[in-house]
This record gives structure tokens, C-alpha cells and sequence, in this order.
């Protein structure tokens, strides 16, 4: 067995990904038990989807009975700077290093997955599935099963090879192939990640309240956010890396040099000026093929705008009044908290910033 293992090994190098592990398709209950504890404390937020249970959540075996293997791939996406830099430039937009790229990387993990499998079923036979984040497929469990790095505090993948910095995807196929070792966790007293975390969103190790995260909070959350975690957000426009960016193990992380992942440069560091200026059908001309898009025009100015309060930069302010009156009510109440925050004497704090009456009920 080890024969097809390299094998496979081999023709997923080729194909662009970076690591390789082989894990039972066989359920874990420890990972549906997390999963429902994670419910059931309301920290999934917004994501109904995920609180939804039809018994395929964490079973690889009930969305495809016949199962014997999951191949799990990863794909280096670590970035040429140190990511927490970008927080310096208040006058500019922080977007997460995932999302910089020219193509979102669902698309690039799906089309490599399938290109993949097709070798994988010609030369070897078997049934197969393909997932990239998907399918209530519970991929960073997958992943440490299958050696391929850990669980940090964070809740996210951590490898020992890349850091922070991998994209998960997986073939599941009827191929019974031998496991690989489980990474152990490596994390050990440190608490970096839990430190670092703006909004307190990691509030015990390995446990993530998502309503206070603010990759959550400016991707997935529809509506208004609450001034308590606005004044925190600083300029993180489009998610967030803080936690993934200060691991110690980042030391050993190695810039991608794949041309699918690397940054295009007007998502480098945007002036939260000229993104504020945004239509509709510019938003979408600027973010096509970008996972940003999904977020839409008015959710994405609802961050400018925190981002632009943050700054403290009394010449945003005219954007801002401008703003305030836009189409969109989210927008437009988040633009007049903005404003008042803009408007603040300079020996106030920002624990004034619910004076401007902004409330949770907005939606887009």
C-alpha cells in the first residue's frame, strides 16, 4: 500500500499542492461533539447552515456509504510580508492574505482536486468525491488525522512545514488505503494566538466564539455590528489573519510561489479612500473572481466605514457624510456612526461610539 500512497503523493505535487496525508473516512464522535457544543453555545452567529444537522456533518460515510480513505491535499499559500504589518497603515484597508489573490481558491483547490481524481480513477480505480470547503466536510480534523498539521488554540491548521498558511481539500474514495500518523499538537504553553486577538473572540484554548471574530463579523454577519467590536476591528476590511499571523511556528512558513495564490497588488493595503467611493457595479468590476465579491458592495463599505472610524482621519470625514446618506440603510447608519466618531474631540475615547444610535436590526 505504501506503492499507491506514493504514487498519489507524487501526482498531487504535480498537480500544485503541497502536502499529502491519508486518513479513514470512518466518523470521529469527538468531532460532532465538538460541533455541537460549538452550536450550541450560538457561536456560529449568522451561519445557519451550520448549525443544521441531517447526519452528514463530520461522517464522510454518510455522504458517500462506500468510503474507505480520505486523501486530504494542502496548498501553500504563505505570504511574502508579515501580515500584522499592514494594521500599521490605518489610512488603508487590511484584507486577508487569502483573498488577495486574482482567483478565489475554491476554484483553484476544485479544478486541481478534479484533475486529481480523474488520474486517481483511471490508474487505480475506485469511486470518488471531491470537496474544497463545501460539503459539511469537517476538513482541519481530516487534516491533523492525517498528518498533516494540528489544531491550534486558534481552532485553525497549524503546520509544522508551512505555518499558518495552507488551503485544505479532499478526495474521498472507496480506495481502502493505510492511514498516515496524526500530527500531535505542538502548541504547547504558548497563548499568542488567544493575545493577539482584537475582539477577545478566543475566549479558552481551542474554543472560537465566531460572533465576536472579525473574519466572521466582516464576511458572514449581514447586518450592523456592534459598536463594542467596531472600535475594535481597526482597519480589517475583509477578514482577519492576526491569529494565524503571530504563531511561532510561521518560522518555518515558506512563500508561496504559486501564481494562482499570489497577491494582486491593488489588494495590497487599499486606500480606504478610493474604496469608499464604490458602486455596485464597480464593487463587482474590482472583486471579480475574488472570494470578496460573495460579500457584497454594502457589507464591504459597512467595513471601509468601521475601518475609516478607526483611522481617526478627520479628512475621511466628507466620504463619510456622504455615505450617510446611501441607498443602503446599512451603510448609511454605519457611515453616521463613523461620522460621530470622526467628530470626536481628540482627548475622547472610542467607548463613546453607541452615541450615534447605530442599531443591530440593520440588514443589507
Amino acid at each position: 500500500m505504501s506503492d499507491i500512497k506514493d504514487r498519489i503523493r507524487d501526482q498531487a505535487l504535480r498537480e500544485g499542492f503541497d502536502a499529502v496525508g491519508f486518513t479513514s473516512a470512518t466518523a470521529d464522535q469527538k468531532d460532532r461533539e465538538g460541533w455541537r457544543a460549538f452550536v450550541k453555545k450560538g457561536w456560529h452567529g449568522d451561519m445557519d447552515w451550520l448549525a443544521q444537522d441531517d447526519g452528514r456533518r463530520g461522517n464522510l460515510q454518510a455522504m458517500m456509504p462506500d468510503a474507505k480513505t480520505a486523501i486530504v491535499l494542502a496548498a501553500n499559500y504563505g505570504p511574502s510580508s508579515d501580515p500584522l504589518a499592514a494594521l500599521e497603515s490605518t489610512c488603508h484597508g487590511a484584507i486577508s492574505v487569502y483573498a488577495q489573490s486574482a482567483r478565489d481558491y475554491h476554484d483553484v483547490l476544485k479544478k486541481r482536486l478534479k484533475s486529481l481524481g480523474r488520474w486517481l480513477t483511471e490508474t487505480e480505480g475506485g469511486d470518488l468525491k471531491v470537496f474544497v470547503d463545501t460539503a459539511p466536510v469537517m476538513e482541519k480534523p481530516l487534516a491533523q488525522r492525517a498528518g498533516i498539521g494540528w489544531q491550534g488554540k486558534h481552532s485553525n491548521l497549524v503546520s509544522r512545514a508551512f505555518g499558518s498558511w495552507l488551503f485544505l481539500g479532499e478526495i474521498v474514495t472507496t480506495l481502502e488505503i493505510a492511514p498516515d500518523l496524526p500530527e500531535a499538537d505542538h502548541c504547547g504553553s504558548c497563548r499568542a494566538c488567544m493575545n493577539v486577538c482584537p475582539t477577545d473572540a478566543i475566549p479558552a484554548p481551542y474554543r472560537l466564539d465566531a460572533t465576536r471574530c472579525i473574519s466572521y463579523l466582516t464576511i458572514e454577519h449581514k447586518g450592523a455590528i456592534a459598536p463594542e467590536l467596531m472600535t475594535r476591528m481597526g482597519n480589517h476590511i475583509y477578514g482577519c489573519d492576526d491569529c494565524l499571523a503571530v504563531c511561532p511556528w510561521n518560522k518555518f512558513a515558506e512563500t508561496t510561489s504559486d501564481p494562482a495564490f499570489l497577491p494582486r497588488a491593488e489588494l495590497v493595503a487599499p486606500r480606504l479612500e478610493d474604496l469608499a467611493d464604490l458602486d455596485d457595479a464597480r464593487f463587482r468590476e474590482l472583486f471579480a473572481g475574488s472570494p470578496i465579491k460573495r460579500t457584497g458592495r454594502n457589507r464591504f463599505l459597512r467595513n471601509v466605514l468601521i475601518a475609516m472610524a478607526n483611522s481617526g482621519d478627520r479628512n475621511l470625514k466628507p466620504l463619510a457624510q456622504q455615505l450617510a446618506s446611501d441607498v443602503s440603510e446599512l451603510v448609511a447608519e454605519t457611515a453616521r456612526w463613523a461620522l460621530a466618531e470622526l467628530s470626536l474631540p481628540d482627548d475622547e475615547v472610542n467607548d463613546e461610539a453607541g452615541a450615534a444610535g447605530l442599531s443591530s436590526s440593520s440588514v443589507t
